[in-house]
């Protein structure tokens, strides 16, 4: 390593050579150059962003949207949409623009054109090229520049195995066309060799993740297989025809998957030698460079270099969101400065090893590539062993100053059809148009000495303005939700499979009710089974008769007077206990619910986070709500105060075992009520742990029974009892209505009418119209649908499409559905495992028959043998009224329905009995706007999944014949769970009364 005396020389060279490419890049411009410019639209757009931040955000959404919209009118009336919004400052020339009447009018048209114009050409500043010729020409020019080229392929998201193949057949052929231009090109000494060494003329980068559309480090072993299979035959191809080839880094959930991909395959005896592959580090990453020291080891090993290309990274926003809605640690730098002091960290790292690897450094921070040089030059790095990079479009200035110094530059030349390249081209806008972005910064004519000044790690304003920000947000209760599992970690899958060891050692046991603490013998046991392979008993259900369903109602109503004295704080600590316990046993009770439920992997992962937020979210209510209210005045005090109801019987459905009945079960012991858990006979055994749990927790003997038994015995006997007073119950609409009216029949020595809080089901639709982002629709439909094999409430089965881009979703949709893996839920590369069980097994495949006479088959799948399997099945063309598209199925069966605009989709929608959850996919404001106040759904979810609804940010329920009662995991919920009572005391004696304030 080098000294800190050397560490200060490369600074005074760096800021000697930095000063001397700034001044490169700094040179004036003619007059008339200038004076063009400003009269250019694109560049006007790019002005106005820089200066108006919410105009910037509004632009960016225009812009992503252009490409999705069909003609002048469409374009002209989302223009006035995004930018007419009240909270943005038009500068007077865009004012005057958007002054039309009618999308439809002359000025219209004209803004249309002017808009469609300066956004064309904006993509063409960053983009080389719509077509391979264009490309070329792009290339061949910076080839006259003396500059070396990198091609990226922009496409579509690769979200089915169709498009995958298609992504490896275009990279093929378009080495092809590369290798068979370069040999009419003039040798270039100084990008084509260096060192008396030859450079390959032709390099493309590519994305690992593209070459197979169910990539997922959960299942790390089926996604290297895939992903393997077709790299080799890219590599071998790329050798035949001398081509370079570069692994692009992409979202950080992906990031160590990648490399552990490319090493093993860069290790196997026909890559070993290669020196023309390159790999990515990311320096806004937290753990990069320690990324860069392991590829550094690994690269000694092999014995071969290979290049590793260095850039700060393209997903900052997006990492940082995804982190936060997760409750995960933030895996990047909150500070720009700490990712540059990192970066150039790792350039020295690299370029002190150049022996093992060379060095790519990305960026056009002057200060940056100044400092890659001086190090360079300092430790006199061979040519071949370091080389600059910099973006099409971004870094022009800066490569040409470099080039001119001699060194070799790489431009990384992204190439392809507009639409596909939006997403590129917003985040180029998006870095050209930041604060903090050097090229801002340049352009603003900032000071040289502050532009290359050594960056200094501070607490940035972004750090300061998100710490003020989580404190505001606190709320009374102060809940946080807890963290999914990460299985982009490598340990956490490894956990996983442990635990499935460990849960398979325990199969076949019996469980048998917990009344009033002890756990009571039966006389009919039941075998609960595995849905994905019925002849695994996960264990033995011992059922309970209605004589000992009549003793469980007694020891409760003995019980509960004492638990409803018991002080709020100790209830809910049992609750922060029971929590503590789950997140303890995460990995175990995920496996018992893949097991008993055939729920997949991360899903299941997903209940234990629920289950474990409810317990923390309702114990943090009831302090809330113990505070009561008062509304004192002189001489008189009044307080408003909760008091329990008594007796709750809950019963649980199967397809959240873990998560719906600790919701309901909690939320009424927290409130001071005694509750009986009856489950769904299907996930017993999983209830049965959530049973064990709350006795670890300490919840007293008789205040809390489990109960499993039929439910046309023991649930209806409970739901008839005169001592039951709160029914909470999830599960059919047929069952709920029965409970509803029973709760109704005042029984003879009954003193109190039934709460009945329900929740039953629906039939939901997501409306896809044509502004959506098609990649971001398709992938969220085959989510919601087929998601635990559509056995969610909330899971889409109908989708509403507007006939403009009704044929193309279906064809993508399709195409999607069937690269979806079927299987056994514990495999990590399952996405659709069984149904429950036999009967709804029989059930769902009636609905596909009813399907088929009244509508056409777009997709039905082979299934496994061995258990409870309904392959994803697709129907096209179903009729609005037509009977898939009104009754609720509950598996992976959905309708695609047409629709000639907006308003007729949202009648669609709202055309059943049901309002539960429902989405849309939109870019249009005034069609989200409409939605919110028009679709009828207790849940709208707007460009995202309908599922997946987490406790506090998205309570959860509907209306209409969806359910009654408040939204679980919201503010309301345990009111049901509680009378309210008023107390009102007069103060005075005898005239006299405290009077605050006086003396």
């Amino acid at each position: 390593m080098v000294l800190q005396a050397q560490t200060s020389t490369y600074e005074a060279k760096t800021q000697e050579i930095a000063k001397q490419l700034l001044a490169a890049t700094q040179e004036n411009r003619s007059f008339f150059a200038n004076l063009r410019d400003q009269m250019r639209w694109d560049d006007k757009l790019l002005d106005w962003a820089m200066s108006n931040p919410s105009l910037r955000v509004q632009l960016f959404r225009f812009i992503d949207t252009l490409p999705a919209l069909n003609n002048n009118s469409e374009i002209a009336a989302h223009l006035q949409e995004y930018l007419g919004e009240e909270s943005v400052e038009l500068p007077a020339a865009l004012k005057g623009m958007l002054n039309f009447a009618s999308p439809d009018s002359m000025p219209g048209q004209v803004a249309a054109t002017t808009v469609t114009k300066a956004t064309e050409t904006l993509a063409y500043k960053y983009i080389a090229g719509e077509n391979i010729n264009q490309a070329l020409k792009t290339i061949e020019r910076l080839r006259k520049e003396k500059m070396a080229f990198t091609v990226d392929l922009l496409g579509e998201a690769v979200i089915t195995e169709t498009e995958a193949q298609s992504y490896l057949e275009r990279y093929l052929d378009l080495m092809q066309q590369l290798t068979a231009a370069s040999k009419k090109w003039n040798p270039v000494v100084q990008i084509d060799e260096a060192d008396g060494q030859a450079i390959p003329k032709v390099q493309v980068s590519v994305k690992l993740t593209a070459f197979y559309s169910q990539f997922d480090p959960l299942d790390a072993v089926g996604s290297e297989e895939k992903v393997s299979a077709r790299i080799r035959i890219l590599l071998r191809r790329a050798q035949e025809l001398a081509a370079a080839v570069h692994f692009d880094m992409e979202q950080y959930a992906y990031k160590d998957i990648t490399f552990s991909i490319l090493k093993k395959i860069l290790l196997e005896e026909e890559f070993r030698d290669r020196t023309d592959i390159g790999m990515t580090v990311q320096a806004y990453l937290r753990d990069s460079e320690q990324d860069a020291r392991d590829l550094i080891y690994w690269a000694k090993q092999r014995g071969k270099p290979i290049t590793i290309r260095l850039v700060k990274g393209a997903y900052w926003d997006q990492e940082t969101i995804k982190a936060e809605q997760k409750h995960w640690q933030q895996p990047v730098y909150n500070d720009k400065a700490a990712t540059d002091v990192n970066f150039e960290a790792i350039t020295q790292l690299l370029l002190e090893n150049h022996q093992y690897v060379y060095a790519a450094i990305g960026s056009h921070n002057v200060r940056s590539q100044a400092r890659a040089i001086a190090i360079a030059e300092s430790l006199q790095v061979p040519r071949r062993c370091f080389e600059m990079q910099v973006l099409y479009g971004m870094g022009d200035k800066l490569g040409k100053a470099l080039v001119d110094k001699g060194y070799r530059v790489r431009v990384y030349c992204p190439y392809g059809e507009l639409l596909p390249g939006m997403a590129y081209l917003i985040r180029r806008l998006l870095e050209n148009t930041a604060n903090s972005s050097f090229l801002r910064q340049n352009l603003a004519n900032v000071a040289p000495e502050e532009l290359l000044a050594p960056p200094e790690t501070k607490l940035s304003r972004a750090q300061m303005q998100k710490r003020e920000e989580e404190n505001k947000n606190v709320s009374i209760s102060s809940f946080t939700g807890v963290a999914d599992t990460d299985f982009a970690v490598p340990e956490a899958s490894q956990k996983a499979k442990d635990a499935f060891e460990l849960v398979r050692g325990q199969l076949g046991k019996l469980y048998l009710p917990l009344i009033n603490g002890e756990y009571v013998s039966t006389q009919e046991t039941v075998d609960s089974v595995n849905p994905s392979k019925f002849s695994e008993v996960i264990g033995k259900i011992g059922l309970a008769s209605v004589e000992q369903a009549e003793m469980a109602m007694q020891a409760a109503k003995n019980a509960f007077p004492g638990w409803q004295k018991t002080p709020v704080s100790q209830r809910a600590a049992v609750l922060r206990k029971a929590a503590d316990l789950m997140e303890q046993r995460r990995a175990e009770l995920s496996a018992w619910i893949v097991l008993e439920v055939g729920k997949p992997v991360r899903e299941a992962d997903g209940e234990v986070s629920e289950a474990i937020d409810f317990c923390l979210y309702y114990a943090a209510e009831m302090e809330r709500l113990n505070e009561g209210v008062n509304y004192d005045v002189a001489g008189e005090t009044n307080r408003y105060i909760y008091q329990p109801r008594g007796i709750a019987v809950v019963i649980s459905p199967w397809n959240f075992p873990l998560a719906i009945a600790a919701g309901m079960t909690v939320a009424a012991l927290v409130a001071g009520n005694s509750t009986i858990l009856k489950p769904a006979e299907t996930s017993s055994v999983i209830a049965a742990k959530f049973a064990e749990i709350l006795v670890e927790a300490g919840i007293p003997k008789g205040v809390f029974q489990y109960l499993p038994g039929k439910g046309s015995a023991v649930g209806a006997y409970m739901v008839n009892h005169i001592n039951t007073h709160i029914i909470a119950f999830t599960g059919s609409q047929e069952v709920g209505c029965r409970i509803y009216a029973d709760a109704a029949n005042l029984k003879i020595g009954q003193k109190h009418m039934k709460r009945v809080i329900a929740e039953m089901g629906g039939k939901n639709g997501i409306i896809v119209d044509e502004s959506a982002d098609l990649d971001q629709a398709v992938v969220g439909v085959v989510q919601s649908a087929f998601g635990y094999s559509g056995q969610k409430c909330s899971a889409c089965s109908r989708v509403i499409v507007l006939a403009a881009i009704y044929e193309e979703f279906v064809q993508r949709f399709v195409e999607a559905t069937k690269s979806l893996n079927i299987g056994e839920a514990e495999f990590p590369s399952t996405q659709v495992g069984p149904v429950i069980d036999d009967n709804a097994r029989s059930r769902i495949r009636e609905y596909i028959q009813k399907g088929k006479a009244e509508s056409t088959v777009a997709l039905e799948m082979s299934t496994p043998e061995q258990g409870y399997y309904v392959a994803p099945t697709i129907f096209r063309d179903v009729p609005a009224n037509g009977i898939i598209a009104q009754e609720e199925i509950f598996g992976p069966v959905v309708a695609v329905i047409k629709a000639k605009d907006f308003q007729e989709a949202l009648q669609i929608a709202n055309g059943t009995n049901f309002a539960l959850t429902g989405g849309l996919y939109s870019r249009t404001p005034s069609h989200i706007e409409q939605a919110q106040a028009e679709f009828e759904v207790g849940n709208l979810y707007i460009n995202r999944t309908i599922t997946g609804a987490i406790v506090a940010r998205q309570p959860f329920g509907g209306f209409k014949l969806s359910g009654v009662g408040s939204k679980a995991g919201g503010p309301d919920y345990l009111l049901q769970f509680l009378e309210p009572k008023t107390i009102t005391e007069n103060i005075q004696r005898q005239g006299f009364a405290p009077i605050e304030g006086a003396e």
